[in-house]
């Protein structure tokens, strides 16, 4: 077939062209699902603040800055579908976005490196650092799915809850995550922890001889993070 006939009849004759696909139905709220997050690079930075990498987004209009995210499904019914979020950075109506941005990336932190939430030691706290919002671009976490009305009124999924490590349901989803993964799947008692925890991404400058050890999990449940 000579291409060149092909490509100008493929733009000139749309008789064999696919059907357009149909609206996808909303994912069911509460739904729970491993989920990999994606940041779609903004190009903004301010190194003041430690926004580096163009990854940040900055809006003309507000002034607001935000990492713009699309988080893809792994697991389930609904696996491979996307949603798509904003994680606050900045706002100039106040430092409340800014603040929850920080407590959601926080829990993915948790759940993509298995520290529990209560775990203050110094090995946890160097597994909640990142060298750059880079180190967030691919973190897989255990997930419950949510719906809300955006600006324009319409519905739409949202990352409800990162589920985290003191989270009954934590251990079964990320499961798939470690066999995956090449992890040993090991027993897990309720809302315990896996027994292998396989990072999504290495914490930033880990001291030689030092590695971050899972505390066992307490099942009791974490407030929902309302985006």
């Amino acid at each position: 077939m000579n291409l060149d006939n092909y490509y100008q009849a493929a733009w000139s004759d749309f008789n064999d062209a696919d059907a357009q696909q149909g609206e996808f139905n909303l994912i069911p709220k509460g739904t729970q699902a491993l989920v990999r997050m994606t940041i779609k690079p903004g190009g903004y930075d301010d190194a003041s603040k430690g926004w580096t990498g163009g990854y940040a987004t900055a809006s003309d209009e507000t002034g607001a800055v935000f990492l713009s995210c699309e988080f893809v499904l792994l697991t389930g019914p609904f696996a491979k579908r996307k949603i798509w979020s904003n994680v606050g950075l900045h706002s100039n109506k106040g430092p409340t976005w800014a603040q929850m941005g920080r407590s959601f990336i926080k829990a993915v932190l948790n759940s993509s490196r298995n520290i529990h939430p209560d775990d203050n030691s110094p090995e946890a706290q160097r597994a909640r650092q990142i060298r750059s919002f880079g180190d967030l671009d691919g973190a897989e976490f255990a997930a419950r799915i949510g719906i809300e009305k955006d600006g324009q009124g319409e519905y739409r999924n949202i990352i409800r809850l990162v589920m985290e490590p003191d989270h009954k349901e934590y251990a079964e989803l990320m499961q798939a995550k470690l066999q995956r993964d090449g992890g040993i799947g090991g027993g897990h008692g309720s809302g315990g922890a896996p027994a292998t925890a396989v990072p999504a991404a290495a914490a930033p400058a880990p001291q030689s001889g030092t590695s971050y050890t899972p505390r066992p999990s307490n099942a009791q449940g974490r407030p929902a993070w309302a985006q």
